[in-house]
């Protein structure tokens, strides 16, 4: 069975945060590691749009999490749990927060993203120039690597896709070169421009 087919039957066709029926995809929850049926989840776009784009946030749509919150699912219960966090100022998600439960891997898999967090507090990560650094972002060597504990090198040039961030090092990134999933430090590495 397709991983769309798994969230459809799961959700029963419907955004699995607002419960809407239209312009439904998969979304897959940041940091993607796994991806697939427990990191994944059946939402709507405008859902997405607001969890991408928080300057979109329309706060009357999350109120909505007061459901979905409740969901069995991990992807679905981090998402609800990282959008309380960031309408906390608004007071209701609060109270919500207070009531909601989440299992220590389910708590690890939700902060890392630093949603949790407040401005101040937010471990920024930027690369070599100065450009901030997302997980899920693509990057590309500025200059070989000896990867520690390996005979291995990362050569200038590779592209390493959909990197990892380490919550409390704003240096630290993760990434596979090949097979191999390594730590890169983020002075040596450029962001990659969406369309490359």
């Amino acid at each position: 069975m397709s991983l769309l087919q798994e969230l459809q039957d799961r959700s029963g066709n419907q955004c699995e945060l607002c419960a809407s029926k239209n312009e439904l995809k998969i979304y897959e929850v940041p940091p993607i590691s796994t991806g697939g049926v427990d990191g994944s989840l059946f939402a709507c776009s405008t859902c997405i749009d607001q969890i991408e784009n928080p300057e979109n946030i329309n706060v009357n749509h999350w109120r909505c999490l007061n459901d979905s919150m409740w969901s069995e699912f991990r992807a679905v219960k981090v998402v609800a749990w990282r959008m309380l966090h960031r309408l906390k100022k608004d007071g209701w998600s609060q109270d919500l927060l207070d009531m909601m439960y989440l299992e220590d891997e389910e708590l690890r898999f939700a902060e890392a993203t630093g949603d949790h967090l407040d401005e101040s507090e937010k471990v920024i990560h930027r690369d070599c120039n100065g450009a901030v650094l997302q997980a899920g972002d693509s990057v590309v060597l500025i200059k070989d690597l000896k990867v520690k504990g390996s005979s291995m090198v990362a050569k200038q040039g590779t592209a390493v896709r959909r990197i990892s961030l380490d919550p409390e090092n704003a240096k630290y990134i993760e990434g596979k070169v090949g097979a191999t999933q390594i730590v890169i430090i983020t002075d040596y590495v450029k962001k990659m421009a969406e369309k490359e």
